[in-house]
């Protein structure tokens, strides 16, 4: 990609955010896929060495700018790296082991009102009716699409602990996002990005230790290096380095219900690799999602 497209794409914050929820969809077939065959902490450290890896040829000149900038702000660099990579990313691969992709979906709906919450609790942000109702909206398009347009299938779900550490890694989540504000000015977003994944991959060493000493150890096999290549390059260093940089431009309340595409691109990967067919569902969905994200992400005036 020429590099005038390239910096076209990184300043347009719509592209960015509509590219990670993609990724985090695909994430989580990806993980319901090797539940129970790759252990959640393996994976993770093995997830964050790659993306390290893929980001190290290309951040150099920033990293050595950024150095002062990140030795002097280490600690809230730390904690936002733990919470939203180091914890948020393994305690995904816990829940998706416990509970279903469709129950995943439903709890992943809730960031978004989460995100307003944190920010309104922890930084006295504004809650902005267009906001509210933008969220809603976009809420109803992911019930109906999970549901498949049955409100009954809704009250069919059933709920397990599995499901509790799901909705709490979403709540933080939320409050990561919200925290995004708190990283240092100026500092780019490879060199964040190039932080988060050698915090995250570090604080997971000790639970991958420990997994190896019960017998859980990494199966060498094609699942597990396509798996661990698709969550370290685009569920990390593509989806995270996005996310950050679209929080970046138009703040965390306006992106977080960009959320809401993932069960989007869900039902069109499920189309695509499993032959599921389009529906009228569907359609009535993504309009309803589309219009939520077209009223959240609004620009106040």
């Amino acid at each position: 990609m020429p590099r005038s497209r390239l910096r076209a794409a990184l300043a347009n914050p719509i592209l960015l955010l509509a590219m990670a929820p993609l990724f985090w969809a695909g994430n989580h077939i990806v993980g319901r896929a090797v539940a129970g065959h790759v252990a959640p902490g393996g994976l993770s450290v093995l997830r964050w060495v790659v993306a390290a890896a893929v980001l190290a040829p290309f951040v150099g000149q920033c990293l050595r700018r950024d150095w002062a900038t990140i030795h002097a702000n280490a600690w809230t660099l730390i904690l936002l790296a733990l919470a939203g990579g180091g914890l948020f990313g393994t305690l995904q691969f816990f829940g998706l082991q416990y509970t279903t992709a469709l129950n995943v979906a439903v709890l992943n709906s809730t960031v978004p009102a989460f995100i307003v919450l944190a920010g309104a609790l922890i930084f006295r942000d504004p809650v902005r009716l267009v906001q509210v109702l933008g969220v809603g909206v976009s809420l109803v398009g992911v019930l109906v699409i999970i549901s498949k347009g049955d409100a009954a299938a809704l009250g069919a779900l059933e709920f397990n602990g599995g499901d509790i550490l799901v909705i709490a890694n979403m709540a933080l989540f939320a409050i990561y996002s919200a925290c995004l504000r708190l990283r240092p000015i100026g500092l780019h977003w490879m060199s964040f990005t190039l932080v988060l994944c050698i915090v995250s991959g570090l604080a997971n060493v000790p639970l991958a230790l420990w997994e190896a000493a019960n017998g859980q150890h990494l199966r060498a096999d094609w699942l597990t290096l396509l798996a661990v290549l698709y969550v370290g390059i685009f569920a990390s260093t593509i989806a995270y380095g996005a996310w950050s940089r679209g929080i970046e431009l138009i703040g965390a309340a306006r992106a977080g219900v960009f959320l809401h595409l993932v069960p989007v691109y869900g039902a069109v990967l499920s189309m695509i690799f499993l032959g599921e067919s389009l529906r009228l569902f569907h359609i009535i969905g993504l309009m309803l999602i589309l219009a939520g994200v077209a009223l959240a992400a609004r620009k106040p005036n």
